[in-house]
């Protein structure tokens, strides 16, 4: 049998991976983070349980990468809904909209990953990460901001205090509260996004997930073993060096 080629070897990782990031969403978001673990993450992925340090050195970095999916690709959704729009302040309400509708239809996903960024790691540098960030920097930018550089991070800090509010065991502020005063610092009117109470939200609490990771007909490939001591470099996969 000949050997695959690096092109469906890479093919190969990337679906491992990405069914590793939707296990570990659906499987924290029914359980909680304490009930899950890396055996089971791997159990509903179809995958070895050794490609899960093949790809992440824990559990945390697993669940933190697989919730920033979550939140980018939600974020995309709602920056390209019909209809269209270039306009910044429309925009800001979606993203603005996005993010705390997660904490309202997630709260048991959002509260464990609020929760894991105030270990002693914080941040998990990866590709979704920094795919999160890119799509705040460019709505704070098409808002109008003058300074990206200094009003993202604020941006950032108001949405991620908005989500720990609305997820305080015991005291959560109603998130119409909390959206009211992100919109009133933003200058945004009420009707922009998607309103509480609207309707428009039905149904967003979607719990198929797969439209936001990219695994495709599972199979289709044959399954990727975890690789053999003494691999080369070549064959790890790779991950965009932070910016």
């Amino acid at each position: 049998m000949s050997p695959r080629s690096a092109s469906v070897n890479e093919e190969l990782r990337r679906r491992s991976r990405e069914r590793l990031l939707q296990a570990a969403v659906e499987l924290v978001g029914e359980h909680g983070y304490e009930a899950t673990t890396l055996g089971d993450i791997a159990d509903r992925a179809g995958s070895a349980r050794g490609l899960v340090s093949y790809y992440f050195p824990g559990k945390r970095q697993l669940v933190q990468s697989a919730v920033h999916r979550l939140m980018h690709r939600t974020l995309e959704e709602a920056l390209e809904r019909e209809p269209r729009t270039d306009d910044g302040r429309e925009r800001m309400a979606r993203a603005i909209d996005a993010i705390l509708g997660l904490a309202h239809d997630r709260p048991v996903l959002m509260r464990q990953h609020m929760a894991g960024l105030l270990q002693g790691e914080g941040f998990v540098q990866c590709p979704e990460q920094r795919r999160l960030s890119e799509l705040l920097g460019q709505t704070i930018a098409r808002y109008g901001s003058g300074n990206v550089p200094s009003d993202y991070p604020m941006l950032r800090a108001l949405l991620m205090g908005a989500v720990y509010s609305a997820l305080v065991p015991g005291v959560p502020m109603p998130i119409p509260v909390l959206r009211t005063e992100l919109f009133e610092r933003y200058g945004l009117d009420w009707e922009l996004g998607i309103p509480p109470g609207s309707g428009a939200r039905a149904g967003t609490a979607d719990t198929d997930l797969s439209r936001f990771f990219a695994t495709d007909d599972r199979s289709a490939l044959p399954p990727m073993s975890p690789p053999a001591p003494g691999s080369s470099a070549d064959d790890r996969p790779t991950e965009p060096s932070d910016a």
